[in-house]
């Protein structure tokens, strides 16, 4: 009798111990951490052609755009929310082309375009050839988040951001002198948009934030002199923009014409996608993309587009590790965060 007591008491004890480890739950992924990146326009920026003053203006203002974006990801907020932060900042600084400080047309104009992608559902906005809009990338989200079309342009595109309750502004509000002596030097010479520019005018953002999810924008005042209505790369989606949570978030800058007929920004995330998978026995898998095959994908799609003869660059978020850019020019305003505490800017190419 006694032996079976022992017996029952030493079962229980072991069934207590052994129950903890039956009913402990999974141990959870790690959550994916934050990433953020940021472009001005690539070009020839050169040190020569900048005063030390002039450098130290630019780099101030990348990173106040740089912060914007970052304070939104480091507090929990959304890719798209991340990207449009930085974007207005970057459309309300006359340094660059986009938004106030925009480039004029030949006609003495100032036509905006801008797109935006949310790579949770790939859903995406894009307007083109407004003039009154003070955020052209706020225009963009309005009308992907109103879902009904992807893009709009000219009259239609200003009135539907009335009828969204954005700030409108007189066309005035975008003009700068700097601008107009651009324009009246290319015209006087005869020159092209980059003999009195140097760079392509155009800014961008592409984010990952805490869930994992990627987003992409750009916007642009387009190239100085451009006529007949031209739209670049900027707005169309696949060109000038994209994000796809299964590969990737892309936003260019550079000469548009190449950008469209490469399909830049699509093909960047489709290269990325297939670089994810791996099968083995017939089974397929999507395994983490290190940051070094991301920045070779990025580096082989702009080498493709310089052997057409465009030049360029773009950044980059991918699904893992930090962003990445590239170029073809010797340099490009641009600006990189990551939630492990990196935070850089640079212009030159050799940064």
């Amino acid at each position: 009798m006694l032996l079976r007591l022992l017996a029952a008491a030493g079962l229980a004890i072991a069934m207590t111990t052994a129950a903890p480890a039956q009913d402990a739950a999974p141990a959870a992924a790690p959550a994916p951490g934050w990433s953020f990146a940021i472009h001005g326009g690539a070009g020839t920026l050169e040190r020569s052609r900048m005063t030390p003053e002039q450098q130290a203006d630019y780099r101030t203002a990348l990173q106040a755009a740089l912060d914007a974006g970052r304070a939104v990801l480091a507090g929990g907020g959304s890719a798209v929310d991340a990207v449009t932060a930085a974007i207005t900042r970057l459309e309300d600084d006359p340094k660059f082309n986009a938004g106030k400080g925009a480039v004029f047309t030949w006609d003495g104009i100032n036509e905006l375009d801008a797109s935006i992608m949310d790579g949770n559902g790939r859903r995406a906005g894009a307007v083109a050839g407004v003039h009154t809009v003070r955020n052209p990338i706020l225009l963009a989200k309005a009308v992907m988040d109103d879902g009904r079309h992807v893009m709009l342009s000219g009259k239609g595109a200003e009135q539907f951001a009335g009828e969204h309750d954005l700030a409108i502004v007189a066309p005035a509000y975008f003009a700068t002198d700097h601008r107009r002596r651009q324009l009246e030097e290319l015209k006087a010479k005869n020159l092209s948009a980059l003999d009195v520019e140097f760079k392509f005018g155009t800014v961008g953002a592409v984010a990952r934030d805490a869930d994992g999810h990627l987003a992409a924008g750009t916007s642009t005042g387009g190239m100085t002199g451009k006529r007949w209505g031209r739209i670049g790369d900027s707005p169309v989606i696949g060109a000038g923009t994209y994000a796809d949570d299964a590969a990737c978030a892309v936003s260019a800058t550079g000469s548009g014409e190449f950008f469209i007929r490469a399909a830049v920004a699509h093909t960047i995330c489709e290269r990325v996608r297939a670089a994810r998978k791996l099968t083995v026995d017939g089974k397929t898998e999507t395994v983490p993309l290190t940051t070094e095959v991301l920045q070779g994908i990025v580096d082989g799609v702009i080498a493709e587009v310089g052997e057409m003869g465009g030049d360029g660059g773009v950044i980059v978020a991918g699904p893992d590790g930090k962003p990445v850019f590239s170029m073809n020019t010797p340099g490009m305003y641009r600006g990189r965060a990551t939630s492990d505490g990196l935070s850089e800017v640079a212009i030159f190419a050799d940064e």
